[in-house]
């Protein structure tokens, strides 16, 4: 037999599955307090074996019987959720921090959330499409990265990774892109899509079907940089078409909605208004006080009622019939699975007090100035690093989660920023130099506006070593135009 014929395939598949209980508890993580709460609500009602109330230590004893370290109880090794040790004495800071329960419930100037989020309306909208699990899983999680805008700022292919690795599903590109597609199919028009020419293009193509409309489709998938540039003369010559037809496109174009999700928020302010703030930090005389905001989370326990009945089959192992074994199995795993859900709840408030704290850490002086000037460079390595915690958790904790504080409610996103340098050095947060954009923006005279280059050189001046195509990268997620589109007539 020549070598030829012989094949050898080496094939190395590196895949991490995850239990369903394990699925459940990164959920949890990922859940505001509101929604929590309604967690919580669903799964009393749906347990018998869960009730609310303090729980009572000599209600329920484990025995080998009632071992829920197997299947209920969810550990850290288990989840990967909690890594490493509480802070040491030396990275304890210096004022006073410290969780008072049922402090929350004193808040009275606590606001409540009234208006349906984006996620919410767009999750609202594909559970009405019927889509089998597999792809039921896919669009939501496609939601969940969904940003305010209404686009999804990520690449599919990082989507599909996480969802292999992190939920347990086994998914392709072509799945997620199909999802994708009936995700861009709801409402608001626009919604999902990946750029500003992908939504625009979306809008286009569902409106109607008129000769203005045909040819803007035309100027954005074929002169796409030459429509936002303004170069209006070469996509005349290159399309072969009269200037006044043109003009009818462009106002086809400009009266669409480039960010579709804007209904849904129109300033910070607006969504702050709105939200249930997670956490409450008091500066009172130099000292912090960090408390949860539990006031719609119950205590829970589990039914004696159900623990005496399991404990009275268990018993009688030698009378036991078919029907009464069912009967255990049945009653066992609906302990099991209070237990589990009392565990990891109690998991998810460690995990999230854990983690405010160290931002707290962090952050000390603006939670006692407001002085956003303070804000010291972090990114969620630094708060992973000093927690204890994987940054995927991080990651969770920081999503969708408030923080009331003395000076108004931010969301924890708004801490985590990169560093640059100074001229002499010092690091600084990046928000600090996109501020001082900002204004250098809004102050300018508005028939010559400042280009990259200027703004680059002014930041210079007050000793802000930047480049310009940095410069350019602050002033888009500032959501500013170049000089030439912020230029008045």
């Amino acid at each position: 037999m020549s070598t030829g014929m012989l094949k050898q395939q080496l094939q190395q598949k590196l895949q991490q599955k995850l239990s369903p209980q394990q699925i459940q508890l990164i959920r949890l993580l990922e859940l505001p307090a509101i929604e929590l709460e309604e967690r919580i609500k669903h799964e009393l009602e749906e347990n018998p074996a869960l009730e609310e109330g303090r729980e009572i230590q000599d209600d329920f004893e484990k025995s080998d019987d009632t071992d829920f370290s197997d299947e209920g109880s969810v550990s850290e090794s288990e989840t990967d959720l909690a890594l490493g040790d509480y802070l040491s004495e030396e990275d304890i800071p210096d004022y006073k921090l410290q969780e008072i329960r049922g402090k929350a419930e004193q808040k009275e100037d606590i606001p409540f959330s009234v208006s349906q989020s984006l996620n919410e309306f767009l999750l609202q909208q594909i559970g009405l499409r019927e889509l089998p699990e597999t792809e039921m899983k896919i669009a939501e999680y496609i939601i969940g990265n969904i940003d305010d805008d209404g686009y999804l700022r990520r690449d599919l292919e990082a989507i599909a990774d996480d969802l292999i690795f992190q939920a347990g599903q086994e998914v392709t590109i072509d799945q997620v892109k199909g999802v994708l597609l009936v995700i861009q199919d709801l409402e608001p028009v626009g919604v999902a899509a990946r750029n500003l020419q992908e939504c625009l293009l979306i809008q286009l193509e569902k409106g109607n079907k008129n000769s203005d409309c045909q040819l803007a489709i035309r100027v954005l998938k074929e002169y796409f940089d030459e429509f936002t540039r303004k170069h209006y003369d070469k996509i005349v010559r290159g399309l072969q078409v009269d200037e006044e037809s043109l003009k009818k496109a462009i106002h086809e174009i400009t009266s669409l909605n480039p960010k579709p999700g804007a209904a849904w928020g129109d300033s910070m302010d607006t969504v702050l208004s709105q939200v249930i703030p997670d956490f409450l930090v008091e500066a009172s005389n130099g000292e912090l006080t960090l408390s949860m905001n539990n006031r719609g989370i119950p205590e829970m326990r589990i039914n004696k009622d159900y623990a005496a009945m399991f404990q009275d089959y268990t018993g009688n192992k030698a009378n036991q019939t078919s029907d009464m074994r069912d009967a255990v199995q049945f009653v066992k795993q609906k302990l099991d699975s209070a237990q589990w859900f009392i565990d990891a709840v109690r998991q998810r408030q460690e995990t999230l007090t854990r983690t405010m704290e160290t931002i707290i850490m962090l952050q000390t002086e603006f939670f006692l100035t407001g002085d956003e000037g303070t804000l010291r460079p972090m990114i969620l390595k630094d708060v992973a690093e000093r927690c204890g915690y994987d940054i995927s958790t991080i990651s969770r904790v920081s999503n969708s989660k408030y923080v009331q504080t003395n000076f108004g409610i931010y969301p924890l996103k708004y801490f985590f920023s990169e560093s640059t340098q100074t001229d002499t050095g010092e690091e600084i947060s990046t928000r600090e130099v996109k501020k001082i954009l900002k204004e250098c923006i809004e102050g300018e005279d508005k028939r010559k506006p400042l280009t990259d280059e200027e703004l680059t050189k002014i930041l210079t001046e007050k000793g802000y070593l930047i480049a310009r195509r940095t410069v350019a990268k602050y002033r888009e997620q500032l959501g500013l135009p170049v000089a030439r589109l912020r230029k008045e007539i």
